[in-house]
């Protein structure tokens, strides 16, 4: 089984001041492909926040999965992809470009977005977009990688094309 952490980047989210559905949403899909989700917070949009919670989901709880929503984007506070390129160790740029790739068919404000794919240890780490149908419609573009990802990321030698 799969573990899942969901990180939500939202300054009004983490004061009471707005709902997150984003997380919600996240969390209802990520289970329907039998992905245990074993934790989930809301903070605010600050760099060194988001380095503790990736590394503690990472290094000290070994998630599998680590799922951010919100501040991927180019506004002042947008800082989760800064944070995220301090933590991982390799970058997967290939699943953020499907994403972008895709939310540009929808919208061209795909292209602003600065999400990043990495992996740290064991754990993959996925940015998402903070709308609802943003996180929804990017994380259903990387599910059918999902599995293959975290197996070889864990050590699979199985060959790839098998």
């Amino acid at each position: 089984m799969i573990t899942a952490g969901i990180i939500t980047v939202s300054d009004k989210g983490s004061r009471g001041e707005r709902e997150d559905i984003s997380g919600r949403e996240i969390r209802k899909l990520l289970e329907g492909i039998s992905v245990k989700v074993v934790d989930y917070e809301i903070i605010p949009d600050e760099k060194d926040i988001i380095i503790d919670k990736l590394l503690e989901y990472a290094d000290r709880k070994n998630l599998d999965l680590i799922v951010t929503t919100g501040g991927t984007g180019v506004s002042p506070r947008d800082v989760t992809p800064d944070a995220t390129l301090e933590v991982i160790e390799k970058e997967i740029q290939g699943m953020s470009e499907a994403m972008r790739r895709e939310s540009a068919a929808a919208t061209p404000h795909a292209m602003i977005s600065r999400a990043v794919t990495g992996v740290r240890k064991n754990s993959l780490i996925i940015n998402l977009p903070g709308s609802p149908k943003g996180a929804t419609e990017n994380l259903v573009v990387v599910l059918p990688a999902l599995r293959h990802a975290i197996e070889k990321i864990k050590g699979d030698e199985s060959e790839c094309g098998a």
